[in-house]
């Protein structure tokens, strides 16, 4: 069964940092280019980094460049999300994603990913 299971979240003051993780299972190869995508109340769906096998390329959203940075392990089966430099308007609900399938560049079009995880709620106070 595939799967993608996020953890990290959780309650930060402004300025604040947190790591998120995801740790995806069950592909019979590669999960092919994993993202990162927020969802805030009434707000859609937002991509927020992603990256692909190998490490690149990377992509990121303009309201999160320079304070987050998204990685990989070198199974390529596990992505972080550094966060750093928090702001109330980065609280929202955080989901990972995968393409599923290899040489496929979805960069930050969540159509184009076809596994989610359950998400994990980052909330940033002021």
């Amino acid at each position: 069964k595939i799967q993608l299971v996020e953890s990290g979240g959780g309650s930060v003051q402004s300025g604040g940092s947190l790591r998120l993780s995801c740790v995806a299972s069950g592909f019979k190869y590669s999960p092919g280019c994993m993202g990162w995508f927020r969802e805030a109340p009434g707000l859609g769906r937002e991509g927020v980094a992603a990256v692909c096998p190998g490490g690149e390329p990377k992509h990121y959203a303009a309201s999160v460049k320079g304070r987050f940075t998204i990685s990989q392990d070198n199974t390529d089966r596990t992505v972080y999300l550094e966060m750093n430099n928090l702001k109330p308007e980065d609280t929202a609900r955080y989901y990972c994603a995968a393409v599923g399938v290899l040489n496929v560049r979805p960069g930050l079009d969540p159509a184009l990913y076809n596994f989610w995880g359950q998400g994990t709620q980052v909330t940033v106070s002021s």
